[in-house]
Order: C-alpha cells, then structure tokens, then sequence
C-alpha cells in the first residue's frame, strides 16, 4: 500500500529532468571575471532574470531589493577606480607569495561585461517594524542576498555569467551612485553572455583555497555536536557526485 505521503510528495517532486536541470544549475554557477563578451544582454533575457530576483525569499514579505542598472561609461568608470583603489589596500594585506598570487588573480569585469547591477537594499521600505526583522534587525539584508542567488542562478540557466565584485570602498559606492542613508549597496554585480565557464571554482583552480569537506561542517543538536555517520557517508558520497557534476 502506498504510504498516505507520498502520493503528495510526488505532486510537489520535480520531474526527473526538471530536478537534474536545477542541480545542473547549482553546480556549474561560477564567480565570473575575465570571460565577459560585449554582446548586449536582450532586454527578456534580463527581464526574467530580474524577475526570478523579484521573487526571492524575503522575511515579511517586505522585498527590500531594488537593482540599479549601470550602462554609463563613465559611471563604470568611477567604479572601476574606486575597485582599483580597495584592490590596492587589500593586497598589502597579504604577505610575499600569496600577495603575488592576489596580485595576478582578475577580480572583477566591470568594465568588460556589458552590463552592472547594484543590488540594494532599503532598510525602511516597509517601516519600523516589520514582521520577522524584530529581533534578527539585519533579516531584511539577509533577504536581498536571496535575491541576489536567484538572480545568479537565473542568470547561469540563461547562459551568462555572473561576477560578485565585493573589494570595493560601500561610502565610495553609495556616492558614486547616489543612494541614500537608509538604502545599502548589498552587491555589485558584472552580467552578460561568456566566452566560457570553468568547470571549477577558478580560485580553487589557482590554488587559492579548495572546496571543505561537507561532511565536517554538518553536526548534530549544537555546535560541535554529534556527528551522524550514516548520514556523513551519504554525504561524502553526494559531494563526490557534485564535483563530478553527476548529482541528481
């Protein structure tokens, strides 16, 4: 007999393409830097894109996200000096050879990718007092990342590329930009069509940092809690499928 569940949980199961299809997704996203092509990005290729970020998560339904388009040369031209100057301040950071190794590494195509996105977010869209922000106050930042991973994995189910630029002044960002005290630059974002993807993070690939062992980031009840063994095997296993891209 059919246990009373499962009849539902195969309603709301993806099909076997579709679920393949999302995994496929998750696994080939990529932090994109130097693969950017000029081609222009058609405006219902970047309209579902927006709208698979308009539909994230948000606690209170509050959607704090709006996102800024930036075509301007100039404007790009700000930015890409204000990256170059943090650029600058984080690799004296690092010492001898991983200051070489930060120094040769391409973060960011601003100015390559034919297209920027800042993703923002409004800390008062809704108020004061917003349902589920009451004692966690940064859930609605929390919120606009949500946004910012849909738009990611949209993105790459339309074939482009995505590049996160994070070493970059937030003052000098918010003015460049003009947004106003209350709103935050959560992400600024390079977008548009790729002459490639690598099939491993590229930092892993440099040699930069590799991936960590699921395994030992999963406990049990509290930090540092028991480990279940059972299920680390499973998932030993279904780590060695992603990196094979073989899971789901």
């Amino acid at each position: 007999m059919t246990e009373p569940g499962a009849a539902i949980q195969g309603l709301h199961r993806l099909s076997d393409a579709d679920r393949r299809g999302l995994y496929r997704v998750l696994l080939s996203r990529r932090d994109v830097r130097g693969q950017f092509l000029p081609d222009a990005i058609p405006h219902g290729v970047l309209a579902r894109v927006l709208t698979a970020a308009h539909h994230a998560p948000s606690v209170g339904f509050m959607q704090p996200w709006s996102f800024i388009l930036v075509r301007s040369p100039e404007v790009r031209g700000r930015i890409k000096a204000a990256f170059s100057a943090a650029n600058d301040e984080a690799a004296a950071l690092f010492e001898g050879g991983r200051q070489a190794t930060y120094r040769a590494l391409k973060l960011e195509g601003i100015l390559e990718a034919p297209l920027n996105i800042c993703v923002t977010c409004d800390r008062d869209r809704v108020g004061p007092v917003v349902l589920g922000r009451t004692h966690i106050p940064t859930m609605d930042l929390y919120s606009t990342v949500c946004a910012v991973e849909n738009l990611w994995l949209a993105a790459r189910a339309e074939g482009l590329g995505l590049g996160w630029v994070s070493i970059i002044s937030e003052p000098a960002l918010k003015e460049i930009l003009g947004l106003p005290e209350r709103v935050v630059p959560v992400a600024y974002l390079c977008i548009g069509k790729v002459s490639h993807f690598f099939d491993q993070p590229e930092l892993a690939t440099r040699g930069w940092r590799q991936r960590l062992k699921l395994a030992d980031l999963v406990c049990l009840d509290r930090w540092e809690g028991a480990r279940d063994d059972a299920l680390g095997t499973e998932l030993d296993l279904a780590q060695a499928q992603a990196e094979a891209g073989e899971m789901g």
